[in-house]
Formats: structure tokens, sequence, C-alpha cells
């Protein structure tokens, strides 16, 4: 059975709909009356203008910049309006703005906000964890009835309560479960015997994350490592049916990411014109050339690979103690190859795992430090299109800001305990 050939979803009035939802289901309603000041509603924040960013000196500490590598003793940064205005050595940034709040980070180090490009935020507690955790810039890996969306806009209004995020709306996979009630232009696939599987049906749920605001599309080719019951090298969708996707993302200018774990399904995949690789464990040689060749990122998740190897069912544990070595061989491998990779954690379910942990991984798989630290800098934002925004701090760039108690580049477990947090110009107040 295919789906009706009915045009896609409006992408004005039901998006406001589905939004407002998602805001509900996110706990953003209260997380925005609660922190705005008085005055948001007159200066348009009520009205869908972003919230502005904060005005703060950061100062004292050494600044590295993951670009180059070099690193600033004395350094000073100045962020106006969330934006960086002036960043280096004391004596060249210049005279500093009066009235200005003052971070001092002497002794301590300074580096741009990291990058998550794979978490899963469901609520408005989650995305402040992420924040609080180091993750200033964020791509997310799907959620169930959009809240994505709507963290996207909490984070628009309020920068210090959540990440910059490029938002999944819901995961195109066969069997939608509940995620059919996420809209009810997807109503239609319910219908559907075999699930979301045909041309027509990818295309629909492309189409109506797309009128949604997503800002991506997730899909699967392979069953998921964290079930027992499935078998993670089980394709469920061949080229044909990838292609089918990518082509409908395309058309709006979109990317694709794309769980996968075996090999022929990464190739499938990455053949098929994926922009980046999720997981990927079994990820072959063959496969690794066609990505640099096609400049296809690779995002590992080795945090979530790592944690299943703790899990307290045998069948977990056995996979993540598999998986994990193989997996951090494919990391090292591609690194060598000059495949862009992209850190990202892979957090759900609640619980956000710190990005810096993601970082620590990469270097435990053979990068250097200041290579694992652009995996979570440079790399991923570049791969969410924020490489003028995130990732530095330099003249132009967010004001966002990492302050740790230890030189990273001999020590990365410190971005996993950030001292402070800076978000958009906003120093965030621990928990």
């Amino acid at each position: 059975m295919c789906v009706e050939n009915t045009p896609p979803p409006s992408n004005r009035l039901t998006r406001r709909g589905v939004l407002a939802g998602a805001v509900a289901l996110a706990g953003t309603s209260a997380v925005l009356a609660g922190t705005a000041p008085a005055a948001s509603a007159s200066s348009g924040a009520l009205h869908g203008s972003p919230g502005r960013g904060g005005d703060l000196v950061v100062e004292g500490g050494r600044l590295l910049d993951p670009a180059t590598g070099e690193v600033t003793k004395d350094a000073v940064v100045v962020i106006a309006g969330g934006v960086v205005r002036a960043a280096g050595p004391r004596g060249r940034v210049g005279r500093l703005p009066a009235g200005v709040p003052v971070l001092r980070a002497h002794g301590q180090w300074i580096l741009p906000g990291l990058v998550d490009a794979h978490i899963h935020l469901n609520t408005a507690a989650e995305a402040r964890d992420a924040v609080l955790k180091g993750a200033t810039s964020a791509r997310s890996g799907s959620t169930n009835f959009y809240q994505d969306i709507a963290v996207r806009e909490l984070a628009r209004q309020a920068p210090e309560q959540a990440p910059r995020l490029r938002a999944a709306g819901v995961f195109v996979t066969p069997d939608l479960g509940d995620t059919i009630l996420a809209d009810p232009d997807l109503a239609p696939l319910a219908r559907l015997r075999d699930g979301v599987r045909s041309a027509d049906a990818l295309r629909r749920v492309v189409e109506v994350n797309l009128a949604r605001g997503a800002d991506t599309i997730k899909t699967r080719v392979n069953e998921r490592a964290g079930l027992p019951e499935q078998d993670p090298l089980v394709q469920v969708y061949d080229h044909e049916q990838l292609s089918t996707i990518v082509a409908a993302a395309r058309r709006r200018g979109k990317g694709v990411l794309c769980h996968s774990y075996s090999e022929k399904g990464c190739h499938d995949a990455v053949t098929a014109g994926i922009r980046s690789l999720e997981h990927g464990a079994f990820v072959g040689e063959r496969t690794l050339h066609e990505m640099r060749r096609r400049g296809t990122y690779f995002t590992p998740t080795l945090t979530a690979i790592a944690g299943l190897a703790e899990s307290s069912d045998p069948v977990l544990a056995e996979r993540g103690r598999t998986y994990l070595p193989v997996l951090k061989r494919a990391v090292l491998a591609a690194h060598e190859l000059g495949v862009p990779l992209a850190a990202g954690t892979d957090s759900s379910g609640g619980t956000v795992d710190p990005i810096g942990r993601e970082v620590e991984l990469m270097h435990a798989a053979g990068l250097s430090a200041l290579d694992a630290i652009r995996t979570a800098t440079t790399g991923a934002a570049k791969l969410l299109g924020f490489g003028s925004t995130a990732g530095r701090l330099a003249r132009g760039f967010a004001g966002d800001v990492l302050v740790v108690d230890g030189d990273p580049l001999a020590d990365l477990g410190v971005l996993s305990r950030p001292a402070r947090v800076v978000r958009a110009g906003f120093a965030v107040p621990a928990a």
C-alpha cells in the first residue's frame, strides 16, 4: 500500500501548532516564562525574535584556539551582544569596555564552547544540562514528538538555557511507533502493513519533518545496538531507499545523518549521499575512502558504545566490549585517511553525557589531544553549518566559552568538568 499522492503539509499554520505542542512536551514554556526578563515582551522576545546575547569580559587565562593550536597567555575575550568582539593577549585587545561584567580566569584555560554533533534533547532540563556539561552547540539525533524544534527555539530566546541546535525532527525509520502521533500528516502511514518503506512513505516522513522546520534529516540503515533483541548488523533500508531519503532532503537543501553499523550498510548509506555516518562500528576501508572523496563526516559516538560495555544486560555488555575496539580502529583509520570527524555523545533517555568524554575517547582511539579537541570544535561546527559561528573564540564568533581548571592538551579530562560555561555572553550558573 502506498501513501496517497497528497501535497506536502503546510509550512505555516500547522508548523505553529506542532511547535506549540513540542514546547509543551519539552517543558520550555515554563522555562521561558520563568527566565525571560520583564522587558522581554516589549523587546520582541515573545514575538519570535531571538533574545539578545550578553555582554561579558573573560580575562586572565590561557586561551586555546583549536583552529591553529595557538595558546595565548594572559588572554582577554570581549563579548558584546553575545558575539566575540576581540580575543587575544591583553596588550593587543586594547581598552576594555566599562561597566561590563568580568569573569576572571587566572590560572585557568579558556576554550570555545564544545559541539555535540549527535544528542537527543527531549526536555528543557536536558538542554540546560548539556550546556552545563560544555555543549554550547549541538545537533539533534531526532526526538519522538519534535521536542528538538522547541529546544532550538528555547536556545534562540534564552540561550543560557539550551545549546545552539540543529533539529532533526522525527526519525525516518520503518516502524514509527508512537511517533505516528507526532503530526496529523503522518497518520496515513499507520495503514502501511510493512511500515515506512515505500518511496512515497519515505518522502512523506521527510516532507513532514521539513515542513515542521527540521534542519536536517535522521534515518537508519541498520537496527539498534542498544536493544538486546535487535541485531545491529541487520539492514533495514537498502541503497535505493536511502537514496530516496537523501533526494527528498536535498530538494530542500538539507542533509541526512544515518545510524549505521555494518560495512555494507555504511557503504550503501555513504554512496546514497548522506552527510554524516553515525556510529559506523564496522565501516570498512573502501567506505572510508569513499567518505574522504565525498567529504562525508564520521560521527562515531564512542561514548554510547563504551556505555554499552557497562550495561547490566549481558547481551549489551558483550556487544559493547566487542564493538568498542573495532570502532576505535575505524576512528583512527578515518583520521589517518583524512575523513572529517565530529564528536557526538548520542546522549538520550534523560541522561546527558559530557561531550568532553567523547573527546577523551577520540584521543584514546589514537588522535592527538589537539585533533581530538577539533572534533568537538572546528570539525563538528563545520558539519553543523556553524563554521563561522562556533568552534573558535575569534572576532565575529559566538560568545560561547569554556573555562577549565587545567591544560586540556595535557589532560583532556578537564573538558568533562568545566569550571565555568558561558553561552552567548551569559555566564551560566551551576545547577
